[in-house]
């Protein structure tokens, strides 16, 4: 395992902590330490075994690219809750702003996906190899448009659907659970499109 796979599992698991607080603020701390070491032990066993021998290097396979397509997933919809809840507070429009903080999470799995999951394992120093767009980066980027706004429209869609159920948890409490239900819900659609059409070799 790369020190950069590393470096962002740890990251995902002290970003999903920070989330967890919010529903066991007494033992919240404990999450800080034990959701960093899980989110290295996951991928250490998904690396191995999603990868094969081939031609004098190691390919990574499916197994591999799904754990680090969840630990991107688990950043990027913690970056989804926390936009939400600073922008809600500045201008309660909830579908509205789930819109915008979809898209704001939606760029960083990109980012994530293109350089960490699906690419060469890069998640530093991409930057420096900037070039311009060639058709099959331009083609790229519409398909990942494409499936974008279709997971943006499951996206939204779930968490209106969630959000409205009635429970006897706090609102803030619910809305977190309701956009982290609709993340799973279009995590599935995400996954497959990315693999097989966006980022596929």
């Amino acid at each position: 395992m790369k020190r950069n796979d590393i470096i962002f599992a740890i990251i995902c698991g002290l970003a999903v902590a920070w989330v967890g607080m919010d529903f066991l603020p007494k033992y919240g701390w404990m999450f800080f330490i034990i959701l960093p070491i899980l989110s290295v032990a996951g991928l250490l066993l998904c690396l191995p075994a999603g990868r094969q021998a081939t031609t004098g290097y190691k390919k990574p396979l499916f197994l591999g690219q799904l754990g680090k397509f969840a630990l991107a997933g688990a950043f990027a919809d913690v970056v989804d809750i926390k936009v939400f809840q600073i922008l809600f507070f500045l201008l309660p429009f909830s579908l509205i702003i789930k819109s915008v903080s979809f898209l704001v999470a939606t760029a960083i799995k990109y980012w994530a996906n293109k350089h960490w999951a699906f690419g060469d394992g890069e998640i530093v120093g991409f930057l420096s190899r900037a070039k311009k767009l060639t058709i099959s980066e331009i083609k790229e980027i519409g398909q990942f448009l494409l499936i974008t706004l279709v997971g943006l429209a499951i996206n939204v869609i779930s968490f209106y659907y969630f959000s409205r159920m009635k429970t006897g948890l706090s609102i803030k409490i619910w809305t977190e659970i309701s956009i982290i239900l609709s993340a799973l819900v279009v995590a599935l659609w995400n996954f497959l499109g990315y693999k097989f059409i966006v980022f596929k070799k």
